[in-house]
């Protein structure tokens, strides 16, 4: 996947508005059970959001991170939340449809 355009990413983040976090970062940080739950949500959702309880301080790293064990995109991050996506590898299952 090719890197999102500036209204590309906006549009996700319009997306993404509405959605509850599907995991969250806690005590432990990032381990391979948050990449195993983050790297499913993303096959199932496509859109997720991921939220820091803890380690709100590097949440730009963490997220960076995330981004990549997952190859999904950072779209953005908006207080403590942060936004990834990953489009679906079937054209046909792919439930976002990026302009």
């Amino acid at each position: 996947m090719e890197q999102l355009k500036g209204s590309q990413r906006k549009y996700l983040r319009s997306q993404a508005h509405h959605l509850k976090p599907l995991v969250l970062i806690g005590a432990k940080g990032v381990s391979d059970q948050l990449i195993g739950s983050a790297d499913l949500a993303l096959k199932d959702h496509e859109l997720i959001k991921v939220k820091f309880g803890e380690f709100k301080e590097a949440k730009r790293e963490i997220s960076a991170e995330i981004a990549q064990k997952t190859k999904s995109e950072l779209v953005g991050i908006i207080g403590n939340i942060a936004i990834f996506y990953r489009q679906h590898p079937e054209p046909e299952k792919r439930k976002i449809k990026i302009k």
